[in-house]
């Protein structure tokens, strides 16, 4: 038990974290975040060769892979957490997926009223497909390892 508080208690200081990394990039002024996304798009680009569109108006691919990815990690930390609170089935990936779809449209309001921002529903879809599949990878991990450690029961039982 006290093995299992730990986790939750870690799991939600990751939370808090991704949290306050989504929604602290959202209140950055247009110019910084512009600014930052320059600088990541060079740095990929240097180590890549790769062009990287990082255009201020927010439609620049890497942007839109930060909101994915961002998201997905929340996604990933939200299922867990449902997860250990014995959440299993249906309400296993919905609560999730609601508390990300949530967390995307707080994003979205947040960026309203800061200069040189705006909301974007594009945004708010790329958002909860990110918290989707990051359900899904953690859905999936959880499976695969529980199908290991049957297996792995198996062959000692039989030996």
């Amino acid at each position: 038990m006290i093995r299992s508080k730990k986790r939750q208690r870690l799991c939600i200081c990751l939370l808090a974290l991704n949290l306050v990394f989504i929604w602290g990039n959202s209140l950055l002024p247009g110019s910084v975040s512009e600014t930052i996304s320059r600088w990541v798009g060079s740095l990929i680009q240097t180590l890549t060769d790769l062009p990287v569109n990082t255009s201020q108006n927010g439609h620049g691919l890497l942007r839109k892979l930060a909101h994915f990815s961002e998201f997905a990690c929340l996604g990933v930390l939200l299922a867990w957490l449902a997860g250990m609170a014995g959440e299993r089935g249906f309400h296993g990936w919905s609560l999730p997926l609601l508390g990300g779809m949530m967390a995307a449209c707080v994003d979205e309001t947040i960026q309203t009223m800061i200069p040189a921002r705006g909301p974007s529903v594009l945004d708010v879809w790329i958002d909860t497909c990110g918290v989707a599949v990051g359900i899904g990878l953690l859905l999936l991990g959880h499976h695969l390892v529980m199908k290991r450690t049957k297996k792995n029961h198996h062959l000692e039982e039989a030996q």
